[in-house]
Protein backbone atom coordinates (compact mmCIF):
# COMPACT_ATOMS: atom_id res chain seq x y z
CA UNK A 1 0.00 0.00 0.00
CA UNK A 2 1.25 3.54 -0.74
CA UNK A 3 2.60 5.27 2.36
CA UNK A 4 0.22 8.23 1.94
CA UNK A 5 -2.78 5.87 1.82
CA UNK A 6 -1.75 4.15 5.03
CA UNK A 7 -1.07 7.53 6.65
CA UNK A 8 -4.56 8.69 5.68
CA UNK A 9 -5.99 5.52 7.26
CA UNK A 10 -3.99 6.10 10.45
CA UNK A 11 -5.12 9.72 10.58
CA UNK A 12 -8.76 8.63 10.20
CA UNK A 13 -8.41 6.24 13.14
CA UNK A 14 -6.41 8.52 15.43
CA UNK A 15 -7.89 11.93 14.63
CA UNK A 16 -11.51 11.03 13.90
CA UNK A 17 -12.54 7.68 15.38
CA UNK A 18 -10.48 7.74 18.59
CA UNK A 19 -11.37 11.37 19.23
CA UNK A 20 -15.04 10.37 19.19
CA UNK A 21 -14.36 8.10 22.17
CA UNK A 22 -14.20 4.90 20.15
CA UNK A 23 -11.49 3.10 22.10
CA UNK A 24 -12.43 -0.58 21.67
CA UNK A 25 -9.23 -2.18 20.38
CA UNK A 26 -11.14 -4.71 18.23
CA UNK A 27 -13.05 -1.93 16.47
CA UNK A 28 -9.90 0.11 15.84
CA UNK A 29 -8.09 -2.95 14.48
CA UNK A 30 -10.94 -3.65 12.06
CA UNK A 31 -10.60 -0.14 10.63
CA UNK A 32 -6.90 -0.85 10.12
CA UNK A 33 -7.44 -4.24 8.50
CA UNK A 34 -10.46 -3.71 6.24
CA UNK A 35 -9.66 -1.39 3.29
CA UNK A 36 -12.42 1.19 3.48
CA UNK A 37 -11.30 2.69 0.17
CA UNK A 38 -12.10 -0.60 -1.62
CA UNK A 39 -15.79 -0.17 -0.76
CA UNK A 40 -16.12 3.47 -1.80
CA UNK A 41 -17.43 4.24 -5.32
CA UNK A 42 -14.50 5.01 -7.60
CA UNK A 43 -15.66 8.58 -8.24
CA UNK A 44 -15.52 9.31 -4.49
CA UNK A 45 -12.49 7.22 -3.54
CA UNK A 46 -10.39 10.25 -2.60
CA UNK A 47 -12.93 10.87 0.19
CA UNK A 48 -12.63 7.36 1.66
CA UNK A 49 -10.99 8.52 4.90
CA UNK A 50 -12.77 11.87 5.22
CA UNK A 51 -15.20 12.78 7.99
CA UNK A 52 -18.02 12.77 5.44
CA UNK A 53 -20.93 10.64 4.34
CA UNK A 54 -20.18 9.26 0.90
CA UNK A 55 -22.98 9.11 -1.71
CA UNK A 56 -23.83 5.65 -3.04
CA UNK A 57 -26.72 6.62 -5.31
CA UNK A 58 -30.51 6.50 -4.87
CA UNK A 59 -30.20 9.00 -2.01
CA UNK A 60 -28.23 6.47 0.05
CA UNK A 61 -24.94 7.12 1.82
CA UNK A 62 -21.99 5.37 3.42
CA UNK A 63 -21.90 6.47 7.05
CA UNK A 64 -19.00 8.53 8.39
CA UNK A 65 -16.12 6.53 9.91
CA UNK A 66 -16.89 8.00 13.34
CA UNK A 67 -20.52 6.88 13.11
CA UNK A 68 -19.56 3.37 12.04
CA UNK A 69 -16.98 3.16 14.82
CA UNK A 70 -19.43 4.28 17.51
CA UNK A 71 -22.03 1.84 16.13
CA UNK A 72 -19.65 -1.13 16.28
CA UNK A 73 -18.45 -0.25 19.76
CA UNK A 74 -21.99 0.32 21.03
CA UNK A 75 -23.21 -3.10 19.90
CA UNK A 76 -20.43 -4.89 21.84
CA UNK A 77 -20.45 -7.80 19.40
CA UNK A 78 -18.91 -11.18 20.19
CA UNK A 79 -17.52 -13.91 17.95
CA UNK A 80 -20.26 -16.32 16.90
CA UNK A 81 -23.16 -13.92 17.40
CA UNK A 82 -25.68 -13.80 14.56
CA UNK A 83 -26.21 -10.34 13.07
CA UNK A 84 -28.81 -8.93 10.69
CA UNK A 85 -27.86 -5.83 8.72
CA UNK A 86 -30.71 -3.90 7.12
CA UNK A 87 -29.24 -1.83 4.28
CA UNK A 88 -26.07 -3.39 2.87
CA UNK A 89 -24.99 -0.21 1.11
CA UNK A 90 -21.36 -0.44 0.01
CA UNK A 91 -20.68 -3.60 2.02
CA UNK A 92 -18.03 -1.98 4.23
CA UNK A 93 -20.03 -2.16 7.43
CA UNK A 94 -21.07 -5.69 6.44
CA UNK A 95 -17.39 -6.66 6.29
CA UNK A 96 -16.76 -5.07 9.69
CA UNK A 97 -19.68 -6.94 11.25
CA UNK A 98 -18.48 -10.21 9.72
CA UNK A 99 -14.97 -9.65 11.07
CA UNK A 100 -16.39 -9.24 14.58
CA UNK A 101 -18.91 -12.10 14.57
CA UNK A 102 -18.48 -14.36 11.53
CA UNK A 103 -22.25 -14.60 11.00
CA UNK A 104 -23.99 -11.79 9.09
CA UNK A 105 -27.20 -11.75 7.07
CA UNK A 106 -27.46 -8.50 5.12
CA UNK A 107 -30.56 -7.40 3.20
CA UNK A 108 -30.62 -4.59 0.63
CA UNK A 109 -33.73 -3.40 -1.18
CA UNK A 110 -31.82 -1.75 -4.06
CA UNK A 111 -30.56 -4.45 -6.42
CA UNK A 112 -27.68 -2.48 -7.94
CA UNK A 113 -26.29 -1.56 -4.51
CA UNK A 114 -26.60 -5.20 -3.45
CA UNK A 115 -24.70 -6.40 -6.52
CA UNK A 116 -21.92 -3.85 -6.02
CA UNK A 117 -21.65 -4.76 -2.33
CA UNK A 118 -21.44 -8.44 -3.28
CA UNK A 119 -18.60 -7.67 -5.70
CA UNK A 120 -16.80 -5.58 -3.05
CA UNK A 121 -17.07 -8.34 -0.44
CA UNK A 122 -16.06 -11.13 -2.82
CA UNK A 123 -13.06 -9.13 -4.05
CA UNK A 124 -11.51 -9.30 -0.59
CA UNK A 125 -12.70 -12.81 0.25
CA UNK A 126 -15.08 -11.83 3.04
CA UNK A 127 -16.52 -14.90 4.74
CA UNK A 128 -19.55 -15.45 6.94
CA UNK A 129 -21.92 -13.18 4.99
CA UNK A 130 -25.26 -14.07 3.42
CA UNK A 131 -26.60 -11.33 1.14
CA UNK A 132 -30.27 -10.94 0.27
CA UNK A 133 -32.11 -8.55 -2.05
CA UNK A 134 -35.47 -7.51 -0.67
CA UNK A 135 -37.54 -5.37 1.64
CA UNK A 136 -36.57 -5.89 5.27
CA UNK A 137 -39.94 -4.63 6.47
CA UNK A 138 -41.59 -7.64 4.85
CA UNK A 139 -38.83 -10.17 5.49
CA UNK A 140 -39.83 -13.45 7.08
CA UNK A 141 -37.17 -13.82 9.74
CA UNK A 142 -37.97 -15.87 12.83
CA UNK A 143 -38.70 -14.32 16.20
CA UNK A 144 -35.58 -14.40 18.37
CA UNK A 145 -33.30 -15.21 15.42
CA UNK A 146 -30.61 -12.55 15.87
CA UNK A 147 -28.21 -11.43 18.58
CA UNK A 148 -27.89 -8.00 16.97
CA UNK A 149 -29.60 -6.00 14.23
CA UNK A 150 -28.15 -2.96 12.47
CA UNK A 151 -30.52 -0.65 10.60
CA UNK A 152 -28.47 1.61 8.33
CA UNK A 153 -31.27 4.15 7.88
CA UNK A 154 -33.71 6.15 9.99
CA UNK A 155 -37.28 5.55 11.14
CA UNK A 156 -39.90 7.69 12.85
CA UNK A 157 -40.65 4.81 15.21
CA UNK A 158 -39.07 1.39 15.65
CA UNK A 159 -40.79 -1.32 13.55
CA UNK A 160 -42.20 -3.95 15.91
CA UNK A 161 -40.90 -6.87 13.86
CA UNK A 162 -37.30 -5.70 14.29
CA UNK A 163 -37.69 -6.06 18.05
CA UNK A 164 -39.31 -9.49 17.69
CA UNK A 165 -36.38 -10.74 15.64
CA UNK A 166 -34.00 -10.09 18.55
CA UNK A 167 -33.05 -12.77 21.01
CA UNK A 168 -33.37 -11.91 24.72
CA UNK A 169 -30.31 -9.79 25.40
CA UNK A 170 -30.15 -8.84 21.72
CA UNK A 171 -29.18 -5.33 20.60
CA UNK A 172 -30.70 -3.17 17.87
CA UNK A 173 -28.88 -0.19 16.35
CA UNK A 174 -31.32 2.23 14.82
CA UNK A 175 -31.69 5.94 14.07
CA UNK A 176 -34.99 7.36 15.29
CA UNK A 177 -36.63 10.75 14.95
CA UNK A 178 -37.37 13.50 12.45
CA UNK A 179 -34.92 15.46 10.31
CA UNK A 180 -32.76 17.33 11.13
CA UNK A 181 -32.59 16.13 14.75
CA UNK A 182 -32.40 12.34 14.92
CA UNK A 183 -30.82 10.11 17.54
CA UNK A 184 -28.74 6.98 16.96
CA UNK A 185 -29.60 4.39 19.59
CA UNK A 186 -28.77 0.91 20.76
CA UNK A 187 -31.91 -0.78 22.09
CA UNK A 188 -31.40 -3.90 24.21
CA UNK A 189 -34.17 -6.44 24.63
CA UNK A 190 -34.60 -7.95 28.10
CA UNK A 191 -35.71 -11.50 28.88
CA UNK A 192 -39.25 -10.17 29.33
CA UNK A 193 -39.17 -8.33 25.99
CA UNK A 194 -38.78 -4.84 27.43
CA UNK A 195 -36.37 -2.44 25.74
CA UNK A 196 -33.67 -0.30 27.30
CA UNK A 197 -32.10 2.56 25.35
CA UNK A 198 -28.53 3.80 25.01
CA UNK A 199 -28.01 7.02 23.08
CA UNK A 200 -24.90 6.95 20.88
CA UNK A 201 -24.97 10.20 18.90
CA UNK A 202 -27.15 12.80 17.21
CA UNK A 203 -27.43 12.55 13.45
CA UNK A 204 -29.66 12.97 10.40
CA UNK A 205 -30.01 9.99 8.05
CA UNK A 206 -32.25 9.09 5.10
CA UNK A 207 -35.43 7.19 5.90
CA UNK A 208 -35.53 3.43 5.58
CA UNK A 209 -37.12 2.73 2.21
CA UNK A 210 -40.70 1.72 2.83
CA UNK A 211 -40.81 3.53 6.17
CA UNK A 212 -41.02 7.06 4.80
CA UNK A 213 -43.20 9.59 6.61
CA UNK A 214 -46.69 10.08 5.23
CA UNK A 215 -47.08 13.26 3.20
CA UNK A 216 -48.78 16.13 4.99
CA UNK A 217 -51.01 18.44 2.95
CA UNK A 218 -52.03 21.88 4.14
CA UNK A 219 -55.18 23.42 2.71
Amino acid sequence: MPVNLEQARTNMIDQQIRSWEVLDSRVLEIFREIPREAFVPVRHRKLAFSDLRIPLGHGQFMMKPIEQGRLLQGLALAEGEKVLEIGTGSGFLTACLAAMTGKVTSIEILADLAEQAKANLEARGTEGVQLKIGDALGAGFDDGEFDAIVVAASVASVPEQFVRWLKPGGRLFIVRGASPAMEALVLTRSESGRLSEQSLFDTDMPRLIGAEDAAVFNF
